[in-house]
Protein backbone atom coordinates (compact mmCIF):
# COMPACT_ATOMS: atom_id res chain seq x y z
CA UNK A 1 0.00 0.00 0.00
CA UNK A 2 1.55 3.39 -1.25
CA UNK A 3 -0.52 5.74 1.11
CA UNK A 4 -3.47 5.69 3.08
CA UNK A 5 -5.71 8.04 3.99
CA UNK A 6 -7.16 6.33 7.14
CA UNK A 7 -5.67 7.62 10.42
CA UNK A 8 -7.83 5.86 13.02
CA UNK A 9 -7.43 2.87 12.30
CA UNK A 10 -11.12 2.57 10.00
CA UNK A 11 -11.56 -0.06 7.31
CA UNK A 12 -11.06 2.48 4.43
CA UNK A 13 -14.92 2.70 1.88
CA UNK A 14 -12.45 4.17 -0.54
CA UNK A 15 -9.66 2.64 -2.40
CA UNK A 16 -7.57 3.70 -4.94
CA UNK A 17 -5.36 1.19 -7.32
CA UNK A 18 -2.64 3.05 -8.82
CA UNK A 19 0.83 2.94 -10.00
CA UNK A 20 3.80 5.07 -9.68
CA UNK A 21 4.73 7.73 -12.28
CA UNK A 22 1.20 7.85 -13.30
CA UNK A 23 0.32 11.14 -13.86
CA UNK A 24 -3.48 10.18 -14.06
CA UNK A 25 -2.88 8.43 -10.75
CA UNK A 26 -1.78 11.77 -9.23
CA UNK A 27 -4.81 13.93 -10.13
CA UNK A 28 -7.04 11.20 -8.75
CA UNK A 29 -5.76 11.06 -5.69
CA UNK A 30 -5.96 14.55 -5.69
CA UNK A 31 -9.74 13.63 -6.33
CA UNK A 32 -10.13 11.19 -3.68
CA UNK A 33 -8.28 13.12 -1.03
CA UNK A 34 -10.81 15.86 -2.01
CA UNK A 35 -14.05 14.14 -1.66
CA UNK A 36 -13.10 12.01 1.47
CA UNK A 37 -11.15 13.79 3.59
CA UNK A 38 -13.04 17.20 4.51
CA UNK A 39 -15.87 14.21 5.62
CA UNK A 40 -13.16 11.88 7.57
CA UNK A 41 -14.31 8.88 5.07
CA UNK A 42 -10.98 6.30 4.84
CA UNK A 43 -9.72 5.74 2.34
CA UNK A 44 -6.41 3.48 1.05
CA UNK A 45 -4.07 3.60 -1.71
CA UNK A 46 -2.97 0.50 -3.29
CA UNK A 47 0.10 0.14 -5.85
CA UNK A 48 -0.92 -2.69 -8.58
CA UNK A 49 2.93 -3.39 -9.48
CA UNK A 50 3.42 -4.64 -6.05
CA UNK A 51 0.87 -7.58 -6.31
CA UNK A 52 0.73 -9.53 -9.93
CA UNK A 53 -3.39 -10.40 -8.89
CA UNK A 54 -4.10 -6.73 -8.65
CA UNK A 55 -1.74 -6.26 -12.20
CA UNK A 56 -3.78 -8.32 -14.23
CA UNK A 57 -6.83 -7.25 -12.98
CA UNK A 58 -6.55 -3.54 -13.49
CA UNK A 59 -3.13 -3.59 -15.97
CA UNK A 60 -3.92 -0.44 -18.14
CA UNK A 61 -7.20 0.99 -16.31
CA UNK A 62 -5.63 2.37 -13.67
CA UNK A 63 -5.94 4.47 -11.78
CA UNK A 64 -9.02 2.60 -10.98
CA UNK A 65 -11.55 3.68 -7.34
CA UNK A 66 -13.75 1.37 -5.71
CA UNK A 67 -16.36 2.80 -2.95
CA UNK A 68 -17.03 -0.21 -1.03
CA UNK A 69 -15.52 -2.56 -2.98
CA UNK A 70 -17.55 -1.57 -6.31
CA UNK A 71 -15.82 -0.20 -8.85
CA UNK A 72 -16.63 3.46 -9.74
CA UNK A 73 -14.27 4.80 -11.86
CA UNK A 74 -10.99 4.63 -13.70
CA UNK A 75 -8.49 6.52 -16.05
CA UNK A 76 -9.93 9.95 -15.28
CA UNK A 77 -11.56 9.72 -11.89
CA UNK A 78 -14.69 11.96 -11.21
CA UNK A 79 -15.26 13.43 -7.50
CA UNK A 80 -18.86 13.41 -8.03
CA UNK A 81 -19.16 9.83 -8.72
CA UNK A 82 -17.16 8.97 -5.28
CA UNK A 83 -19.70 11.19 -3.75
CA UNK A 84 -22.85 9.76 -5.23
CA UNK A 85 -21.59 5.92 -4.25
CA UNK A 86 -20.67 7.26 -0.50
CA UNK A 87 -24.31 8.31 -0.50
Amino acid sequence: MAETGTTDGAVPRVTLFSRRECHLCETARRAVRAVCEPDGVAWAEVDIDADPVLQERYGELVPVVTVDDVQVGYWRIDPERIRKALR
